[in-house]
């Protein structure tokens, strides 16, 4: 079978590598082209765009790259034609996704979309297009499927969070090691996930920098994005008790004792780790103006409070994200009566998480769909 496939974004990469190996155990024959990143490019040489080309953050940004947007819509449309699928995959990204679906279901093609695009927070309206051009869609949070299926009559698989199975098969790291081949020393480790775009790096590290000089116990790891060179977070280092590791995130947050994370799947990523975190968001005026009037029945930005539907982690968004309360928070998690209520928060929520096995649910639904 021939699988097209479309992530755009680092988290897309990582599940659709995964999706991508499970295929392959189902299917022997399957043949892939893809747009992703260099783990997908790992499982298979098809890889026609890299997300590090397509992500563009915000209201604002979106408007002035319409040209770009525009240029790759048309270019995937072609593309598509010529590889001529069995099954397209959609993988989150839903801004260009949908589109690509809308064209797609006209045109004939199978529809799949695996990690739902997140119409319970914003755009609701969405999903009027999700039940015309989408054929069958794999949700990976638990409370998703109700949200589908009793408030819009919608039928959905939930499949797990595919994140378990990633932290759990990935391969373990000796801390010794780790910290040496790092330049480690040994005092306790505060990872800093700043994200993986340009834009909100920019905005989000130089705040999570400013508190360094207060923890001279403590070291600083900057955990650096694969779509990012050393070269573009080297300004921001200043301080000796920084240090940047690239591409081993999970790596870094196995030998982590608390985390600062930028709002996104990170959040969710360090709670698997059971490292205490406090989340945090900033993103351009403009961006956050918009966002906040269209958001307003969401009570959390990160997915651990959304999932848990309660505050677990603290959040620290826009003006509240500045030296003074994230160094407050940070000694909070830091507290050791407070991280034993962490770790117990945090084994709750792998629990609602539905266990191992999300990208091979999918792949065996999807394969037995299209056979």
């Amino acid at each position: 079978m021939k699988y097209y496939i479309i992530a755009g974004e680092a988290s897309g990469d990582l599940h659709g590598s995964n999706l991508m190996k499970a295929l392959l155990k189902e299917d022997v024959n399957a043949s892939f082209r893809f747009w992703g990143g260099d783990l997908m490019e790992a499982v298979s040489n098809n890889l026609i765009k890299h997300y590090r080309d397509l992500a563009f953050m915000g209201f604002a940004e979106v408007i002035m790259n319409l040209r770009t947007i525009t240029r790759n819509l048309s270019f995937c449309k072609k593309d598509i034609e010529s590889f001529n699928p069995d099954v397209i995959i959609f993988i989150d990204y839903p801004g260009f996704n949908l589109r690509i679906a809308k064209w797609a279901k006209q045109e004939g093609f199978k529809t799949h979309y695996y990690i739902s695009p997140q119409i319970w927070a914003w755009k609701e309206n969405r999903i009027n297009a999700i039940k015309r051009d989408v054929d069958s869609m794999y949700v990976i949070l638990p409370f998703e499927k109700d949200f589908y299926e009793k408030k819009h009559n919608y039928t959905v698989e939930f499949v797990g969070h595919p994140l378990i199975d990633a932290i759990a098969n990935r391969n373990q790291v000796d801390e010794y090691t780790f910290r040496a081949e790092h330049e480690l020393n040994e005092k306790p480790i505060i990872a800093l996930l700043p994200g993986s775009r340009k834009q909100e790096i920019t905005k989000m590290l130089s705040v999570m920098l400013s508190i360094v000089n207060q923890y001279p116990d403590h070291q600083f790891v900057i955990a650096g994005a694969p779509s990012q060179e050393y070269s573009f977070y080297k300004q921001f280092i200043k301080n000796t008790n920084v240090h940047f590791i690239s591409n081993r995130t999970y790596d870094l947050l196995s030998v982590s004792t608390a985390a600062l994370v930028t709002s996104g799947t990170a959040t969710l990523e360090t709670a698997l780790f059971k490292v205490p975190e406090v989340v945090c968001y900033k993103g351009s005026w403009l961006s956050y103006q918009i966002g906040k009037r269209l958001v307003k029945h969401i009570k959390f930005i990160s997915l651990v409070n959304l999932i848990m539907d309660k505050e677990v982690v603290t959040e620290l968004i826009q003006s509240d994200f500045n030296t003074n309360k994230l160094k407050k928070e940070l000694d909070r998690i830091l507290d050791k009566y407070e991280r034993t209520k962490f770790f117990m928060a945090y084994y709750e929520l792998e629990k609602k998480l539905g266990g191992r096995g999300a990208s091979e649910k999918t792949a065996k639904l999807i394969y037995k769909a299209i056979s």
